[in-house]
């Protein structure tokens, strides 16, 4: 463990460089939490790459508490959040209000709905050990390969996966990849590809990652715009997964994970649209977007450019909303932003 407060460029815009004062830093830096993850560990990535929007990796619940005197700013920071503060979950699909409209099928290309979740009472994945990470992916795959109806599926093993498998699991853009180098540096990479894998249904509509940043990530799509139809899957398939593993939930905080931007609903709810009227007039765009609380995105996710006027738009809030609100969020402003792009 360095007991150095670290060099930071002068440049450096992450939310860890604007909170961790030498005071915090000395304050924490001898503390451990009882996995035995550091000060050091959870700052790790934001020390190694200084351009990072955020540059902290909670090791388990405990890290938010533990780490408070740094977490907390940086949470209140992101998500307008204070420390007294409760968060509410909502996942019930019959309080969201949409109307299925030709307009909706006529402009939104796809629907996609997910959300975080990791197991209680175990370390997330930037401390958990080797079999740790080995179990997890042992109780989830039983899991997911019993249930039945739409949500009936395969579980793929990265490890060891067949040549066929690969393929057909990257033309369905399902493969996920060993992580870049911000979870590399929150030692989110270790073992690979050991203990990871993908479960989806035979619809390929329904999809779960197991032990990539989360121990899970639970996912809803298909073609078109009936984000209700989305939704209601994701709840179902989420409901069934609750019966035999529980999560780690905090009253505060809501679903815990291993970054702190996904803490709340760890959801985000999100379309392929398209808008290339919209797209010559980005102030515009942005406007509404941000009128109902939603993040652009080019089609290939963060940072990335728009192609054919299609673009990925997504909630921003997570914590302090429901999930219901989240959707809600994503529905009423694509609603908006078909109507302005039908009058431009």
């Amino acid at each position: 463990m360095s007991h150095t407060f670290p060099n930071f460029p002068t440049d450096c815009k992450s939310l860890l460089c604007k909170y961790l004062s030498i005071e915090v830093f000395e304050e924490l830096k001898d503390k451990q939490t009882s996995n035995g993850y550091t000060l050091h560990q959870a700052i790790n990535s934001g020390v190694k790459n200084p351009d990072s929007g955020i540059g902290v990796y909670a090791g388990d619940e405990e890290s938010y508490t533990l780490f408070a005197p740094l977490f907390d700013p940086i949470i209140k920071d992101y998500h307008g959040f204070e420390k007294s503060d409760i968060h509410k979950s909502n996942f019930n699909p019959d309080e969201l209000k949409t109307v299925d409209s030709e307009q909706m099928q006529e402009y939104v290309v796809s629907t996609r709905i997910r959300v975080g979740r990791n197991i209680s009472d175990l370390p997330l994945g930037s401390a958990i050990t080797q079999q740790q990470r080995l179990d997890v992916e042992h109780k989830v795959s039983q899991a997911l390969n019993n249930l039945n109806g739409e949500l009936s599926g395969r579980y793929y093993p990265l490890q060891g996966l067949s040549d066929n498998d690969r393929d057909q699991l990257i033309k369905d853009h399902f493969l996920f990849k060993q992580g870049d180098r911000f979870l590399e540096a929150a030692g989110l990479n270790r073992n690979w590809p050991e203990g990871r894998g993908i479960f989806h249904n035979d619809d390929k509509t329904f999809l779960v990652w197991i032990n990539e940043e989360d121990q899970l990530r639970i996912i809803s799509m298909q073609m078109g715009g009936d984000i209700k139809a989305v939704f209601t899957r994701l709840h179902k398939a989420v409901s069934e997964i609750e019966k035999s593993i529980s999560f780690a939930y905090s009253k505060h905080l809501g679903y815990i994970s291993s970054c702190p931007t996904n803490l709340g609903t760890a959801m985000r709810a999100s379309v392929h649209i398209k808008l290339p009227k919209l797209g010559d007039n980005m102030e515009l765009f942005e406007s509404i977007a941000s009128k109902h609380h939603l993040q652009i995105r080019g089609t290939s996710g963060e940072h990335s450019q728009s192609k054919g006027g299609i673009y990925d738009i997504s909630n921003a809030r997570r914590l302090g909303v429901s999930e219901v609100q989240c959707v809600q969020d994503m529905y009423d402003g694509v609603v908006a932003l078909i109507a302005k792009e039908r009058s431009l």
